[in-house]
């Protein structure tokens, strides 16, 4: 049992860092090319990009490549896509609910995230906000 969450921690760690690593880069080249005022460009293209290779692994998992080891579709889905974007999993969630039929679930869900998304940033942005006094960290 050790041995098998061992496996699973690093398979999802190997996945992860090569994730994380090229949505840092893909943030900076967009920064770079189009200016610092659109960054947000990079993270569009982040997520959108996220969405079709979360989509087209899982369906390739499902369809053709159902052999394929445990370690593998958690390093590619779990580690790469989960580190990319959480986007892609969240919207291979809402399709996930309107291929089951459950369209209010997915509506609830897709509009619930965004709104409830959107208010915690705020509410973390006031929090952080309340003792606005500069403090120094050493590194």
């Amino acid at each position: 049992m050790q041995n098998s969450i061992a496996r699973t921690i690093l398979a999802i760690s190997v996945g992860a860092i090569p994730g994380a690593v090229g949505r840092y880069l893909i943030a900076e080249l967009t920064k770079g090319i189009i200016g610092k005022d659109f960054a947000y460009y990079g993270t569009f293209f982040v997520n959108i990009t996220g969405c079709f290779i979360m989509a087209y692994f899982y369906t390739l998992n499902e369809t053709k490549f159902r052999s394929i080891p445990t370690e593998y579709r958690l390093a590619i889905a779990t580690g790469f896509c989960g580190a990319y974007t959480t986007f892609s999993t969240y919207g291979l969630e809402t399709v996930g609910q309107i291929d089951k039929g459950a369209t209010t679930v997915a509506l609830i869900y897709w509009l619930g995230s965004m709104i409830l998304g959107m208010v915690a940033v705020k509410l973390g942005v006031m929090l952080g906000s309340l003792n606005s006094n500069s403090e120094e960290f050493d590194s």
